[in-house]
This record gives C-alpha cells, sequence and structure tokens, in this order.
C-alpha cells in the first residue's frame, strides 16, 4: 500500500483487462467528448458491432446527450445503423435501464457488453449495469483517463473532490442492493 487512501483508488477505479470482442459497447451519458470516441475507435477496430450511447436533454449541449454523442460517433466514421438510439435517461440508473429496454426491444442478443465512461465514474457505471441488467452479462469497462484517473486524483482538490463524491455516491446508491445480491448468489449456487 502507497497510500493509507489506497482503498478508495480501488473502489472509485475499475481495474482494466484485456479488451474482448463484445456484443455492443454502452456509453452512458454525458457531454464530454473522450468516452465516445473511445468507443468509436473500439467500434472500428471490429470489437462490437454496435454503440450505445444514452442520455436525455442537457442544457450544457442544448440537446439531448445522446444526439452529442451520436454526433461524434459519426464523426469518427461510425455507420448511423449501428449507433442504437436511448434518448431519455437523466441518471444512471435510467441510462442502464432503458440501455437494456432497447436492446431487448431490438431482439440484440448480449452475452459481453463494454461500458466506456470516465475513469472516476467507473465503478458505478459498471455497478448500475451490473444491478440492471441480467447477471450473466460480463461486462468490461474501459475508462476516459485523460482529466481525473487512479494515478492522479490525489494530487488536487478537484480530484479529492470528485472521487470521495463517487465513493459516497456508491455507498449511498448500492448499500440495499447487497442483501439483493447476496440472496441471488445463494440461488444460482
Amino acid at each position: 500500500m502507497r497510500y493509507p487512501f489506497d482503498c478508495l483508488t480501488d473502489l472509485v477505479f475499475v481495474q482494466e483487462e484485456e479488451i474482448l470482442p463484445a456484443d455492443v459497447i454502452l456509453v452512458p451519458g454525458g457531454t464530454h467528448n473522450m468516452p465516445m470516441k473511445i468507443a468509436s475507435e473500439l467500434y472500428n477496430s471490429g470489437i462490437a458491432p454496435y454503440i450505445l450511447p444514452s442520455g436525455g436533454f442537457s442544457t450544457k449541449v442544448n440537446r439531448t446527450e445522446w444526439e452529442h454523442l451520436r454526433d461524434i460517433a459519426l464523426s469518427q466514421g461510425v455507420p448511423e445503423r449501428n449507433i442504437l438510439k436511448e434518448d431519455k435517461a437523466l441518471n444512471t440508473f435510467d441510462n442502464a435501464r432503458n440501455s437494456w429496454s432497447v436492446l431487448v426491444e431490438r431482439k440484440i442478443g448480449v452475452e459481453r457488453a463494454i461500458i466506456v465512461c470516465k475513469s472516476f465514474f467507473s465503478r458505478r457505471a459498471l455497478m448500475t449495469y451490473q444491478t440492471v441488467f441480467p447477471s450473466n452479462i460480463k461486462f468490461q469497462v474501459i475508462q476516459d483517463d485523460m482529466r481525473v484517473n487512479r494515478h492522479n486524483w490525489f494530487l488536487d482538490e478537484t480530484g479529492i473532490k470528485l472521487v470521495l463524491t463517487e465513493a459516497e455516491k456508491i455507498t449511498k446508491y448500492f448499500g440495499h442492493h447487497i442483501p439483493i445480491w447476496v440472496k441471488q448468489k445463494e440461488l444460482s449456487s
């Protein structure tokens, strides 16, 4: 352990793994460009046949986050037919619930999914999608490390505040799910 707060780093930031082929690339809503650029690079490399950005109206871009993200993907050469649409979500649970509904409606089978998001948001995004999607789906998380990441978050007040806020949200949003997850695990064993 390098620092006494390393446990916070491990809580908030998902450890990335080797990227494996997936059925869909999920981009939870937002107005930052980099997660969608990363998702587009993954799509263009053939790692998955679809990208599903998610997000409702945002005053930051004066349109839906989905439209903003779609336009980034189009500018990166992703064909519009391979960009699935979810433009109603107002929070991360909406992103996950609505994205799952889109996949079910389109009859797109999913065994493996990639989530692309900001690094300091990676654990909460992963846990949200794991909570909403069926438990047999395997997730990978690819992170936009450009601003705040596991190696620098503690170097300034902005990073510290972002990470501590995420740690608080993780405990607030998921504490009541723990007994449910334990029961599901017991039933599947």
